[in-house]
């Protein structure tokens, strides 16, 4: 389908003059890096074009993201750990930029709105969630899918959201078990939800109860 696109002129001018386009993006993109900076977040440097080009300006604009907060060696290591501490759901570094970023506020997400204040993550507070995450008996390949769905989940509040959240699902539904993980992996937001407004609205939808 491709190659019988690219017989059209106009479309073959089309993709070429993007093509050219995110070349030059890539090159002011990366001479605006510092060289420390460039083995941190591979995917830069390695960037190559295919036909997705939202892809690429996705890689491109949520690298600069990142890059504008992680900003020396403490940042750069404690970004790292939390990188490692997804390294058993087969993740490649894009990926784990992409779950770390929505979920701590360095990359756009529609979910927080303009509530999240950008957070360098910490190890501690990423694998915390992730065990408590397995003693819900969800498997790695359970939280796989549910990174993927759902990466603002690394940043919701342990105690005061996730906990609390499992603790109103059993209590006033009695979803617990194989209910709930089924209901994890078909709704992960629930984790989140941290208001209900009862059908009044108070124009936080991502997060009420409301959508239960």
């Amino acid at each position: 389908m491709v190659g019988k696109q690219l017989n059209s002129p106009l479309l073959a001018t089309d993709s070429a003059a993007q093509f050219l386009c995110c070349k030059a993006d890539l090159a002011g993109a990366s001479s605006s890096i510092p060289s420390s900076n460039i083995r941190f977040l591979p995917s830069l440097a390695k960037a190559k074009w295919t036909s997705n080009h939202s892809t690429n300006h996705w890689i491109l604009r949520s690298t600069t993201q990142i890059e504008n907060v992680i900003t020396n060696d403490e940042d750069r290591s404690m970004w790292e750990a939390c990188r490692q501490a997804l390294s058993a759901f087969n993740f490649d570094d894009e990926e784990k930029d992409k779950i770390l970023g929505k979920a701590f506020g360095l990359v756009h997400s529609p979910y927080w709105g303009e509530d999240r204040e950008k957070e360098v993550p910490k190890f501690e507070s990423v694998n915390g969630t992730l065990d408590y995450l397995r003693s819900l008996n969800l498997s790695d390949d359970d939280l796989s899918k549910l990174l993927k769905k759902f990466p603002e989940v690394l940043g919701c509040n342990l105690e005061e959201e996730l906990k609390a959240n499992i603790k109103i699902l059993k209590e006033q539904w009695s979803i617990e078990g194989k209910s709930l993980r089924n209901l994890l992996l078909r709704n992960p937001k629930v984790l989140g939800y941290n208001i209900d407004c009862k059908g009044d609205c108070m124009a936080q939808c991502t997060r009420c109860w409301v959508r239960f």
